[in-house]
């Protein structure tokens, strides 16, 4: 499988010592020792985040790389997992703390970007609206009381100051899943480079960075779903391959997380931050290029909230992000609208 950074971090030692389990080191094994492919380059995948990942890089000393990796997805798991009940994030929320480190704190800078290019569409305080929807683990809400859950929601009804959180109400809650998978893979990135490698390509859960150059001295080659009913694996039904390097990738989509409610209507869990309102449209998965791949995955989620012809317009205006967006032709196929100057990068 041959599958960047304003906001990458690269971690130079990761301090808090942790166990790493028994599947964890049995990963280790297999992906330092028995999953080398050839004398510089080398494979290390797994599960991690509730996803796969999957990490190709040419390295000159492989001694702790994998290790390092693991450590890292812990860290970040603690800071951000939303499944996790005693994770900073939740304790955030649940205002029993108001610190945060620097993992939080570089999410909700990235995701204020993609918040003030969208005019608050996409908006990670839109945790109690997602919530009423029921998607976050909780049953959904047969009509959600909408405004009276907005009045919690608003990028600029959170700040972080000195580290700590400052909200502008105690009822305000903050959902990071459009951002912060993008972003670890950008530190995991940052972690190669640390490691000597000039040449990586970094995946997990289909949110890519890459640098350099593949095994055959090209660009590398990733691929984008067909965003279909039942396409539950990610790569397991391509529309279409992108190969590019330097940049960072991820695919945002409707077609896996939605359910059908009990007055037969389509329930997506894309919501618009500014009306609280979920509903389908036509643009049926949106895959970006960006400088980073924290960007890609925010972006992403924006120009799903957005629909396609706003999110066209946007990218004719921003050539430094490159949008792939796939949408129903209205005859039961699928077509697409990229942004200019992409042909060369499109594969089949």
């Amino acid at each position: 499988m041959d599958k960047s950074n304003r906001h990458a971090a690269r971690p130079s030692g990761l301090r808090r010592a942790a166990s790493i389990a028994a599947v964890a080191a049995a990963l280790t094994a297999a992906g330092c020792a028995d999953r080398v492919k050839e004398p510089q380059y080398h494979v290390y995948d797994g599960f991690a985040l509730g996803t796969t990942f999957h990490i190709i890089a040419s390295l000159p000393d492989t001694a702790g790389w994998c290790g390092a990796v693991d450590r890292l997805f812990e860290e970040t798991s603690a800071s951000m997992s939303v499944y996790d009940p005693g994770s900073l994030l939740n304790r955030l929320n649940r205002n029993e703390t108001d610190s945060v480190d620097r993992y939080i704190a570089d999410c909700i800078a990235v995701a204020r970007i993609a918040s003030e290019a969208s005019g608050g569409v996409y908006d990670i305080t839109v945790k109690p609206i997602t919530e009423a929807w029921g998607f976050t683990g909780h049953d959904p809400q047969q009509k959600p009381r909408l405004d009276s859950l907005l009045q919690y929601v608003g990028y600029e009804k959170i700040r972080v100051e000195d580290g700590r959180l400052v909200k502008a109400d105690p009822g305000i809650q903050i959902e990071l899943n459009s951002v912060a998978k993008g972003y670890i893979v950008d530190l995991l990135g940052g972690l190669m480079e640390g490691f000597g490698s000039a040449d990586y390509i970094v995946e997990v859960g289909g949110e890519v960075v890459c640098r350099g150059r593949n095994r055959q001295g090209r660009d590398w080659v990733i691929g984008i779903d067909t965003p279909q009913e039942g396409n539950m694996i990610p790569g397991h039904n391509r529309h279409s391959t992108l190969s590019f390097t330097d940049r960072g990738f991820a695919t945002s989509g409707n077609y896996r997380k939605f359910y059908t409610d009990a007055e037969g209507n389509r329930v997506v869990h894309t919501v618009n931050a500014l009306t609280g309102e979920s509903r389908p449209s036509n643009l049926l998965s949106a895959s970006v290029l960006a400088p980073t791949c924290a960007l890609a995955d925010a972006y992403g989620t924006m120009f799903m909230a957005l629909g396609l012809e706003a999110s066209a317009a946007y990218l004719e205006g921003h050539p430094d992000i490159l949008g792939y967006l796939i949408y129903d032709d209205g005859q039961g196929g699928y077509a697409v609208w990229h942004s200019p100057g992409m042909e060369h990068i499109i594969g089949e």
